[in-house]
């Protein structure tokens, strides 16, 4: 793997094909995602309250994640393609502008917290976990440090935190990435990219996930 950074504008090229639509006769409280479909109310501190009203939420057994910058002592980042199926669907929709469908996206490394990765130790060691898995860098736990408070990303679906850490690393001592077995992850293509040149990419659209614009921003502030 070369460290030398590359522009980010050539995506691997993914074609999606749906082989299978399980969505009939699917229960929605079975499967990695679940929907749980429940009726609230709300009590105001006033002592009022609201009318009956259904809502529904995502769930999964593993709630929070962590996002990864890693960074050089040059001022790089590590940026990875990931493949995001739901993009794909995205023509099948009324939207209100027209964009791309491009189901490839540069982000930074990320992962699922597992449910016996406690408190702030717990989130280095999923990280540690992570950047070996996803980039092939076996980082200390105790090497990566919080980026500011965890944030919401889709509140109004998900009770999901992102945890935000980052750590100075040397890409030259990378190994091949042992990933997870998915096949959202195959063909990844890894990028050492300016700081600068990723918040510019941020800013024209190269860059289309939030919690990636939100770390680079975090470590840009950290590192000035």
């Amino acid at each position: 793997m070369s460290d030398a950074p590359r522009a980010l504008s050539s995506r691997p090229r993914v074609r999606i094909e749906v082989v299978g639509d399980r969505t009939a006769e699917s229960r929605s409280d079975e499967g990695f995602i679940r929907v749980r479909r429940v009726d609230l109310v709300n009590h105001y501190e006033d002592g009022s309250i609201s009318r009956r009203y259904a809502y529904d939420c995502a769930e999964r057994a593993a709630m929070d994640a962590v996002a990864i910058v890693l960074h050089t002592a040059d001022r790089r980042v590590c940026l990875r393609s990931s493949i995001r199926p739901p993009v794909a669907f995205r023509a099948g929709y009324a939207l209100p502008l027209e964009g791309t469908t491009d189901p490839t996206l540069f982000e930074i490394p990320a992962g699922l917290v597992e449910k016996d990765e406690h408190g702030e130790e717990g989130l280095r060691a999923c990280c540690a976990r992570e950047t070996e898995e996803e980039v092939g860098l076996v980082v200390p736990a105790s090497s990566f440090a919080q980026l500011g408070p965890a944030v919401y990303l889709t509140p109004g679906l998900i009770a999901e935190k992102i945890h935000l850490l980052h750590a100075e690393v040397d890409p030259r001592d990378a190994r091949a990435p042992s990933l997870d077995g998915s096949p959202v992850e195959e063909h990844a293509r890894i990028e050492w990219v300016p700081l600068d040149e990723a918040l510019a990419a941020c800013r024209d659209g190269r860059i289309e996930d939030i919690k990636t614009e939100l770390g680079l921003r975090r470590l840009a502030d950290v590192l000035s």
